[in-house]
């Protein structure tokens, strides 16, 4: 699921031309997925651009939603959508400029040394509030803002998890009601059990990684610019490190375009 949302955000990216407003991004994510038999949403999808990227400005949740705003030559853009497919969940964050933009071009650059940070420091067993605050750290020594902590609760990560697969289900705020109603449950037993689906800055996320599946999303930002990926890290009860915790999957656009720098050095 994660990999068809990925061919999404690249379909729709390479089909972005100056004037193409958010919304019609928005709409294009939602087609095209539909069009693959996506049905439910854990969240419908989002596109941001320009400083909009580095969520300049928000104050309130509804300027999270898509707008007029229209894309323009140099111009960053951002692409998140979260379907749901047979059950599965996906998450995704794609990155990108239309044209060349030296800033954005660094922001992605720098957002490597994020990804190997969480995942050294989950298998470290370290506690999520301690590992946000690396990553925080790390985006300070960068010369970045932490963007992520302008979302709900200020999460970089949240759990997520199969749900009843359905033909369709309604959306609240943009927000599909039966993965609410799985979060919802994760959030009552990990009260009980002391630990939370939301990876926070917060004292509710003081406890080490909880098994399952995370959708994370470091984001960077800086002067009016920001860049971020979201994808799946797994997390397991297993002893041996590699096998504790682990990225869903490498083949992504993200770590294709580190992989290349790095033959180019």
């Amino acid at each position: 699921m994660q990999q068809l949302s990925y061919e999404c955000a690249e379909s729709v990216a390479a089909r972005l031309r100056p004037g193409v407003t958010e919304r019609e991004a928005a709409r294009m994510q939602r087609e095209w997925l539909r069009e693959r038999g996506v049905r439910d949403w854990f969240h419908l999808p989002f596109a941001w651009f320009g400083d909009r990227t580095a969520f300049a400005g928000f104050k309130v949740p509804l300027q999270f939603f898509p707008t007029n705003r229209k894309l323009e030559p140099g111009m960053p853009f951002i692409l998140d959508m979260a379907p749901i497919h047979r059950g599965f969940t996906a998450d995704i964050g794609y990155s990108g400029c239309l044209g060349l933009n030296p800033l954005h071009e660094r922001l992605m650059s720098d957002l490597r040394e994020h990804r190997e940070l969480l995942l050294r420091e989950v298998r470290e067993r370290r506690p999520l509030r301690e590992i946000y605050e690396d990553v925080e750290r790390l985006m300070i020594r960068q010369g970045h803002a932490n963007r992520h902590r302008v979302y709900p609760f200020g999460v970089i990560a949240h759990k997520v998890g199969r749900v009843k697969d359905r033909r369709w289900s309604p959306t609240v705020f943009g927000f599909g009601t039966n993965a609410l109603r799985g979060l919802a449950s994760d959030a009552l037993h990990g009260h009980r059990d002391g630990w939370s689906p939301l990876w926070s800055p917060y004292r509710f996320s003081d406890h080490p990684p909880e098994p399952g599946l995370w959708a994370v999303e470091p984001h960077l930002g800086f002067r009016g610019t920001g860049a971020k990926f979201e994808e799946i890290l797994v997390v397991t009860d297993s002893r041996d490190p590699e096998e504790s915790a682990f990225w869903l999957d490498d083949d992504l656009p993200h770590v294709r375009r580190w992989q290349e720098e790095a033959v180019a050095r």
